[in-house]
């Protein structure tokens, strides 16, 4: 099975590879679509680096964003978690690990729920954008070192704060050790991407079916949010009787862990599981070893089979 394999060049991560004509196949026990819903814990630094807001331009002291925020890690990521177990679905957490040590309790309940914790930054008020190497290098290492501390063992995956890179970003995810990233979505399979060291696979990555950037950024309703997961699910099934695919839906315990956006995702949710015969519900980490074993990583340098002369 050949589907996209890297350019060598750093700055060109993957080549260009159309999804008909790929080779079909499928996940365990059969299944064509894989579905992974990953959960944003994040924690901010009061006053200080990047934020996120429901009401922009609050005056310093901004109380009031903050008790929004507040809100995700004392309430909405403990029914979000538990509402993902009622329906057989397996939860991933996006973790800054400033949580192990201002909201313990959240990670705790996280590993109850066999939750897989993925590196998110140190805080969301953190940037890669603008790091020097050596910057960005000890910084995806603090992450690794913190969650290994923590969780018996290391992160095999990374999603940035505020989707930002530097160039060299790839290069060092996969020189700290990370196998996989969750930040982009040029497919609709998992995508093999080109490093100075060993090849780091790209697992989509729902930039629109994300509460974030669809709800608080273009002002979504909760029904209209709940409508788009449900159709993309639809979609992507049908499609998926024909290859192996990948649909994520990202939430944040601050946004869809609110009682009125909870029930409306409760519904897409309960249309999810109600095809639970065609689906692998599922994590990342068991997305890259699945993938690995249908299309094995290039040998790092390696031309990839298929390019352009």
């Amino acid at each position: 099975m050949t589907l996209d394999m890297p350019w060598p060049a750093p700055r060109d991560r993957y080549r260009y590879a159309p999804i008909v004509g790929r080779p079909g196949g499928g996940w365990p026990n059969g299944k064509g679509l894989a579905v992974y819903v990953a959960v944003g814990v994040e924690e901010y630094r009061f006053g200080d680096g990047h934020t996120e807001d429901l009401l922009p331009g609050v005056a310093f002291p901004d109380l009031v964003n903050t008790a929004w925020r507040d809100y995700g890690n004392r309430v909405g990521v403990f029914r979000l978690l538990d509402r993902l177990a009622g329906h057989g679905i397996p939860p991933t957490v996006l973790l800054n690990t400033m949580v192990y040590d201002s909201a313990p309790d959240v990670p705790i309940a996280a590993r109850r729920l066999g939750a897989e914790i993925v590196g998110h930054g140190i805080s969301n008020s953190d940037s890669l954008a603008g790091l020097s190497e050596e910057r960005e290098s000890a910084y995806l290492a603090a992450v690794a070192r913190r969650i290994t501390v923590e969780e018996g063992a290391p992160p095999g995956g990374w999603s940035s704060p505020w989707l930002a890179h530097t160039e060299a970003t790839p290069d060092l995810l996969a020189a700290a050790g990370y196998r996989y990233l969750l930040d982009l979505r040029p497919d609709d399979q998992p995508v093999w991407l080109a490093t100075t060291s060993t090849p780091l696979l790209s697992i989509p990555y729902a930039l629109e079916l994300n509460d974030s950037s669809t709800v608080i950024g273009r002002g979504a309703s909760a029904a209209e949010f709940a409508d788009m997961i449900i159709d993309e699910f639809d979609e992507l099934l049908a499609a998926s009787a024909e290859q192996p695919l990948v649909m994520s839906v990202v939430l944040h315990s601050y946004i869809s862990g609110v009682p009125f956006r909870l029930r409306q995702l409760s519904r897409a949710l309960a249309h999810l599981r109600a095809h639970a015969d065609q689906v692998w519900f599922t994590r990342p980490g068991e997305i890259y070893r699945a993938f690995a074993e249908l299309v094995p990583p290039p040998t790092a340098g390696a031309q990839p089979a298929g390019a352009r002369d």
